[in-house]
């Protein structure tokens, strides 16, 4: 880390100008959630689950063609034991009962592949995630909120908590916006990717949060925005190291890792960048608009703690 050397750039004078570009993603964020919605998948919804054989190896490429091609474009399509296993997890599809069902699936594989398709098994899939587990674990969100503006209120100073839940709120919406806006599969593998994120935006704010308290200890003359500027450009060469690192490994699981782990890559990827920004431009550039001071950090020494005593 020491020995990446990074000038003394001053973030903080474009707060004002990210502030607006975060603001208007925000609104568009929520509108999409409010208006489209998020495309729900089958640990939301339920559905209906096929496990298929073929008769030699396959490429689950050419089966999402074949599926896609018959009318079946939203099926999750992973592999099952062998390469010619394959189980094909299919959202509700109106009043289509699973026999019916299952023979639409049949001839449209048939038609890319004939006569090399056989069903072993159809089964109908409850949701995973019911009504009560989805309010439950609403509150379990709003309960955590509170628990990180108590947290690093009496960490740090209430400004800081504010700014701090502002960027971790930021990160999840921008999230869920870009998978609604898209209309990209949202399953547990990518809720479990936000909650991620949620951890990852506040570690990263906490270090440059702890950093500016040792700088208002340690500059006894620069101005708030001053040591909040050189408390991030201190604590860059950590981010970029670590940010760095774990896109390196989500990338990497986007690209090779298949199907099933795209849209849990993807949100992570979308997570380490915006948490990063988030860091600066949201929590940092919150603490400065409610006035933070070296005051709010830094005790003044009681009077007579450093006067000689002895008579």
């Amino acid at each position: 880390m020491r020995a990446i050397k990074l000038p003394n750039l001053d973030f903080l004078s474009q707060r004002r100008k990210a502030l607006v570009l975060s603001g208007i993603i925000m609104v568009a964020s929520l509108l999409s959630l409010a208006i489209v919605g998020l495309n729900r998948g089958l640990d939301f919804t339920g559905g209906t689950l096929i496990e298929i054989s073929y008769k030699a190896p396959v490429d689950l490429a050419e089966v999402r063609s074949a599926l896609s091609e018959g009318g079946f474009g939203n099926v999750m399509v992973q592999q099952f034991g062998t390469t010619r296993d394959v189980l094909l997890r299919i959202p509700p599809v109106g009043e289509v009962n699973d026999a019916e069902l299952s023979q639409r699936v049949l001839s449209a594989l048939n038609a890319a592949a004939p006569d090399q398709v056989e069903v072993r098994r159809v089964e109908f899939v409850g949701p995973q995630v019911g009504k009560e587990l989805v309010e439950q674990s609403g509150l379990a969100v709003i309960f955590s909120i509170m628990g990180i503006l108590a947290y690093v209120a009496l960490r740090f100073e209430w400004r800081f908590s504010v700014g701090a839940v502002a960027a971790t709120v930021h990160d999840a919406i921008l999230i869920l916006g870009v998978f609604s806006l898209f209309q990209i599969d949202f399953d547990l593998n990518v809720l479990a990717a936000v909650l991620t994120v949620i951890g990852y935006s506040l570690n990263d704010t906490i270090v440059v949060f702890d950093r500016v308290r040792e700088n208002f200890r340690k500059n006894r003359k620069g101005t708030a925005l001053e040591i909040m500027n050189q408390s991030v450009n201190e604590t860059m060469s950590r981010t970029i190291i670590t940010a760095g690192t774990v896109l390196l490994v989500v990338v990497a699981l986007y690209l090779f890792g298949g199907e099933t782990l795209r849209g849990f890559s993807l949100a992570l990827i979308i997570g380490v960048v915006s948490g990063t920004y988030s860091t600066i431009y949201i929590a940092s550039a919150t603490a400065i608009m409610l006035g933070v001071s070296r005051g709010d950090l830094v005790r003044p020494p009681k009077e007579g703690a450093g006067a000689d005593s002895r008579p």
